[in-house]
């Protein structure tokens, strides 16, 4: 492992009016880490992520990442900067194919102007077809090609925690912070899992934050 620091956060506390969600909190992430976060609900773990991602500021503390003061950055920046996640409550498309919601996790990285997009330059249809292929190499690493055209409301339910995780490796993050990932899974599908989180980090050289109540994954990977 790299010993790079890409993420730093330094006395993070978030009140609402007189409720203390997050107190005080600080911790580094370094590349290709593999971390978890754990604790009771209503601990402010997920808070926590809703901060660093820029859904919401800080009353007092710092956030760094690769060197980039992350306070007073809006969520797409955020996004752009290297930081993707997956959400407690599963958030897709239900009614996009599974192809389209990952090439909706592509949009920030795309490089043709909105004139090519308009008026359907060949800047345009090159990107598109790039976006494509690198959709279905996605698909094929974590067996979902055979789904390809599936609704994402048609997937199962393990299928679907998979595929909010595709679209989040999708935006290209150099971090990953998965919310409880786990929920809702059986045991067998729990250890897939953890291979698959496993896959993530290696193959894709990235940090992954983890917010999990199933102990025997927290130790099993963490």
């Amino acid at each position: 492992m790299t010993s790079n620091k890409i993420l730093s956060i330094e006395n993070v506390t978030m009140k609402f009016g007189g409720l203390m969600a997050v107190n005080e909190v600080s911790f580094d992430v370094y590349s290709q880490d593999l971390v978890a976060i754990i604790g009771p609900n209503g601990a402010g773990k997920t808070t926590l992520f809703n901060i660093i991602t820029g859904i919401y500021r800080p009353t007092i503390g710092k956030i760094v990442f690769n060197h980039q003061h992350l306070k007073k950055c809006r969520p797409s920046d955020i996004t752009r900067l290297g930081i993707a996640r997956t959400f407690q409550n599963i958030r897709l498309f239900k009614d996009l194919t599974v192809l389209d919601n990952i090439r909706l996790g592509k949009h920030t990285r795309i490089k043709y102007s909105f004139f090519d997009g308009i008026f359907r330059r060949p800047a345009f249809f090159a990107e598109e077809k790039k976006i494509e292929a690198e959709c279905d190499e996605l698909l094929k690493l974590f067996k979902l090609d055979h789904k390809k055209y599936f609704l994402a409301k048609n997937l199962s339910y393990g299928e679907q925690r998979k595929l909010e995780m595709i679209r989040a490796i999708a935006t290209q993050p150099k971090l990953l912070l998965l919310d409880e990932p786990a929920a809702g899974m059986n045991p067998t599908e729990t250890k897939e899992l953890m291979d698959l989180i496993r896959l993530i980090r290696d193959q894709f050289q990235i940090a992954i934050v983890l917010i999990e109540h199933d102990m025997k994954m927290v130790m099993g990977i963490a």
